[in-house]
């Protein structure tokens, strides 16, 4: 029995289906199939009543998937386990967005290189989408990332902030109502190729809001930049740790039920610095809890 199969088992039990589940591991519905006969005739015991259209486990199956997930646990702790703190020496290569390098960013590096300043980080800002394909070529050992659908393969996402999205104007307009402003200023557009441009080009179609676009940009600081100097306006995300660098800016809350992202940490399961990656993970959440 390989530690394979105990993944796919476990995929299943959370994504509910063979076919979801085989989107989740990277391979088919076939083999998801096949992989589960081979556990149970290993086994010996029924691990899915297949009585019903949609296989379900059965309570013998739902235990062996709590167990198959302290298992998995153990194995991806395997080596980090035996090296010890020896973990926290030596560089830590982490993706960052670039919303993130004006405030939450810097301040988890400074806690953790003053609990831990034997580690050094070193910085590789990028779109969501590009940190996560580094993760999976191993150039990366974790990124600050917006949070995606669908994860490849050993690749995990721990949420740390939820970022309403905001609209932003010069100090100088006095408009109250958020289409009006959208639709009889210039906008400067967050690039639509990060997640979160994605997020909110959605919302403007859902909502028929036709924008009289004059620049496309995704620096938090060249677009605030740009709305000071009453060259248009935006819809930006609200960080989750206020920059000490702001530029005045007027903020409008969007009154629209989920419009936001959520930002955290990715990184692969199977990384060997799993130890000092949970650290980064938990400086971030120490920077957002921080008044």
């Amino acid at each position: 029995m390989s530690i394979r199969l105990l993944k796919t088992l476990v995929a299943i039990s959370e994504h509910k289906t063979f076919g979801a589940a085989a989107d989740a591991v990277f391979i088919t519905h076939a083999a998801v199939s096949q992989q589960m006969k081979t556990l149970e005739d290993t086994l010996q015991i029924a691990i899915f009543d297949r009585s019903a259209r949609t296989p379900e486990l059965t309570p013998l199956g739902l235990q062996l998937v709590e167990k198959a997930k302290k298992l998995i646990a153990d194995y991806d702790n395997l080596v980090p386990s035996i090296m010890g703190d020896d973990i926290f020496n030596g560089e830590l290569v982490l993706g960052v967005v670039p919303t993130s390098l004006l405030a939450l960013t810097p301040k988890t590096i400074s806690i953790l290189r003053a609990t831990y300043p034997n580690l050094r980080i070193r910085i590789e800002p990028n779109l969501t989408n590009s940190l996560i394909n580094g993760l999976v070529r191993n150039t990366l050992d974790a990124a600050i990332v917006s949070q995606v659908g669908l994860l490849p393969k050993d690749v995990v996402f721990d949420p740390v902030a939820e970022e309403p999205l905001e609209l932003i104007t010069s100090p100088h307009n006095t408009q109250t109502d958020i289409k009006e402003i959208l639709e009889s200023n210039p906008y400067i557009r967050f690039n639509r190729e990060a997640v979160v441009g994605a997020i909110i080009e959605n919302w403007l179609l859902s909502e028929k809001i036709a924008v009289n676009e004059v620049m496309e940009l995704q620096s938090l600081e060249a677009i605030s930049s740009m709305v000071n100097s009453q060259l248009g306006v935006s819809i930006v995300p609200q960080s989750c740790v206020p920059s000490p660098f702001q530029i005045p800016v007027r903020r409008l809350q969007i009154d629209h039920s989920g419009l936001s992202r959520q930002i955290g940490l990715a990184y692969k399961s199977t990384n060997p610095k799993l130890r000092a990656i949970k650290e980064i993970t938990q400086a971030m959440q120490d920077v957002v809890a921080t008044p």
